[in-house]
């Protein structure tokens, strides 16, 4: 079954406990943020208002009792996107989001050939499906076992650090 629209917003809103995700591209093409990346680049800073309305939600999920949480897989030098990303990260850190990186810069990329997905409390699983470019091209639920998937998020939060940790060892 493939989710959008209002389906996916009901998703999120139905978890009891968590919402984790695991991103694994150095770009995501999403045509409403080609502005924002075009100001990010020419220096202008990403303003909390900006995250909206992702922040509102993270901070009322959080404040109900149920956690948001990401990994982001990433190789150095970071894509223009992700530096872009980054500065959305720390407005999400901020809500409450526990967002953490796995640099595999250096080392083998223990999630190679995983792709990005959303897991909902540890046992509804939805693929995100993405063109080569970065370009979303739908979510899908996942009707199989969420065992493979609880695995991919223990190494994922086992080999990555918190992104506070990890921004504060980038060279500007």
């Amino acid at each position: 079954m493939l989710l959008a629209g209002e389906d996916w917003r009901r998703t999120f809103d139905a978890m009891e406990q968590e919402a984790w995700r695991l991103e694994t591209l150095p770009v995501y093409r999403v045509p409403q943020e080609d502005e924002a990346i075009r100001r990010f680049l020419a220096g202008e800073p990403v303003a909390r208002e900006a995250t909206q309305p992702w922040f509102g939600r993270v901070q009322a999920y959080v404040a109900s009792g149920r956690g948001v949480g990401r990994v982001h897989v990433v190789t150095q030098p970071l894509s223009d996107y992700l530096r872009f990303e980054f500065e959305h990260y720390r407005h999400n850190v901020e809500a409450g989001e526990a967002v953490r990186i796995l640099d595999v810069t250096d080392r083998t990329n223990p999630l190679e050939g995983v792709q990005d997905f959303w897991m909902f409390d540890r046992s509804r699983v939805v693929l995100m499906n993405y063109q080569q470019d970065g370009t979303q091209i739908g979510r899908e639920v996942h009707e199989g076992d969420a065992e493979p998937f609880r695995k991919y998020q223990s190494i994922a939060i086992s080999d990555s650090v918190p992104f506070e940790e990890y921004v504060q060892g980038l060279v500007p």
